[in-house]
C-alpha cells in the first residue's frame, strides 16, 4: 500500500508498505545484478548504509545459479540473507542490452545465453513465472525497452506489444499468487510505460496501463542515448498521466542531479549501477563533486573521504590508506570506495526525504546543486 504523505510542486512524499517492509520514498534501489552488489559488499554491509531496497535482475538469475534453484533454497531473500524489499526486473532490458542475441515475436523473446551461448526463451509468462521463484517483492512487468533513436512506427508496435504483454503478466501473476506453493503470495506488480522520446506515444500508453490498477508504474527506456534534457521533458510530459496514489520508478537513473531532477518531477523510485561501478574504478561522490582516489594529491592526505560522512569508509580510513589500497590492486580499496558512494546516494536520499518532509525541497535542491557543481575541491 502507497500512502502519499506530503507534496511539494510535483514532488512526492511517501510511505510504501510492502510483505517484507515500509519503504520511505524517494528511495535509491542499491543494485545486486546476481543477488550481490559488485565490490564485495554483503547484505550485513546494506543495513549498515540504509539500504531499503536492493534489486536484482531476472535474466540473470535465471541463466545463472537458475530461479528454480533459488525457490528451492526459499526464495531470494532467504539465498541472499536480506529480509527488506527486493525489487526484480523482468529481462525486458535484455531484450534492448542482448539485441544481437535475440529475436523477438508476440509470445516473447529468444535470447542466447550470454554465458554459454544456449537458447532461452523468454515472455511474459516465463518472466512471472521466474520471479516468482525467485519471490521477490516487486516483480517488473515484461517489456521491450526499444531504443531511444528508434523510428516511431517501430516504437508505436513495440509500445502496443508492451501492452499486451502487461495484460499477459498480470493475469499470470494473479495466477502463481494463488498457487499453494508460491513462496510470496503478495508479490507485487509494477507495469512500465515506454515510447521512446515521442510525447504522444508515452501519454497514451500511459493512460493505457494505469487503467490496469497495477501496484506501481515505472518509466522505462530512458539514460539509453537520449539527452538528459529529453530525459526530463518526457518525465514531465508522462508523469502527470500515471496515478499520484502509485509509487513512480524511473528505471536505471542515475546521477545524483538526475535524481533530484526527476523527484522535482514526481518521481519516486531510483536504480543505477553508477555508485558501486565508479567505486570500483575508485571514483568517489562527495557533496563537493566527484573525486578520483587515484590521484597523487591524496598520497598523504589523512582526512576521509568526505568529512563528516557516516559510512564505514569515512568513519575508518583516510584518502591516503584508500588510495593505497587502489594502487596495490587490494580488493578492500575497491569495497571501501563502493559503500562510501552507495551510502553517499542512501544519504542523499534521507536528506530529499527531510527537505520534503518540512516543505523546503526546492531550496535544497538549488543549493545542493551549486555545491554539487562547483565540484572536487578539496
Amino acid at each position: 500500500m502507497y500512502q502519499l504523505l506530503k507534496q511539494e510542486g510535483r514532488a512526492k512524499r511517501a510511505v510504501f508498505e510492502t510483505v517484507h517492509g515500509t519503504v520511505q520514498t524517494p528511495v535509491f534501489m542499491n543494485v545486486g545484478t546476481v543477488a550481490a552488489i559488485k565490490g564485495a559488499v554483503a547484505t550485513t554491509d546494506l543495513k549498515e548504509i540504509g539500504t531499503q531496497i536492493e534489486l536484482s535482475n531476472t535474466y540473470h538469475l535465471h541463466v545463472r545459479p537458475g530461479d528454480d534453484k533459488v525457490k528451492a533454497l526459499g526464495g531470494l531473500h532467504r539465498f541472499m540473507n536480506w529480509d527488506r524489499p527486493i525489487l526484480t526486473d523482468s529481462g525486458g532490458f535484455q531484450v534492448f542490452s542482448l539485441a544481437k542475441l535475440r529475436k523477438i515475436k508476440e509470445e516473447g523473446v529468444t535470447f542466447q545465453s550470454h554465458i554459454d551461448g544456449r537458447k532461452i526463451f523468454m515472455g511474459p509468462e516465463q518472466s512471472m513465472q521466474i520471479q516468482s521463484n525467485l519471490a521477490s517483492t516487486i516483480a517488473m512487468a515484461f517489456d521491450e525497452c526499444p531504443s531511444s533513436r528508434a523510428d516511431r512506427s517501430y516504437v508505436q508496435q513495440s509500445v502496443d506489444r508492451t501492452t499486451r504483454w502487461l495484460v499477459r503478466c498480470k493475469a499470470e501473476m494473479d495466477r502463481l499468487n494463488s498457487l499453494e506453493d508460491t513462496i510470496n503470495p503478495h508479490q507485487m506488480l509494477f507495469g512500465i510505460n515506454q515510447g521512446a522520446v515521442f510525447d504522444d506515444i508515452r501519454i497514451e500508453h500511459a493512460k493505457q496501463i494505469r487503467e490496469l490498477d497495477l501496484d506501481g508504474y515505472a518509466v522505462g527506456g530512458l539514460a539509453v542515448g537520449e539527452t538528459h534534457e529529453e530525459m526530463y521533458h518526457v518525465l514531465e510530459e508522462v508523469v502527470p498521466y500515471l496515478p499520484v496514489d502509485k509509487p513512480v520508478y524511473l528505471m536505471g537513473v542515475g546521477t545524483p542531479l538526475n535524481i533530484l531532477e526527476a523527484v522535482e518531477r514526481g518521481v519516486d523510485f531510483f536504480d543505477c549501477v553508477y555508485p558501486s561501478r565508479n567505486g570500483r574504478h575508485g571514483h568517489v561522490y562527495t557533496a563537493d563533486g566527484k573525486r578520483n582516489m587515484f590521484n597523487a594529491k591524496y598520497e598523504l592526505d589523512d582526512r576521509p573521504i568526505e568529512e563528516g560522512c557516516g559510512c564505514p569508509a569515512c568513519r575508518n580510513y583516510s584518502r591516503a590508506y584508500i588510495r593505497h589500497l587502489l594502487k596495490a590492486g587490494e580488493m578492500l580499496g575497491m569495497r571501501l570506495c563502493v559503500l562510501h558512494n552507495l551510502y553517499f546516494y542512501n544519504h542523499l536520499m534521507e536528506q530529499i526525504r527531510n527537505a520534503l518532509d518540512e516543505g523546503r525541497f526546492a531550496d535544497f535542491k538549488t543549493n545542493w546543486i551549486d555545491r554539487y557543481t562547483q565540484g572536487g575541491k578539496v
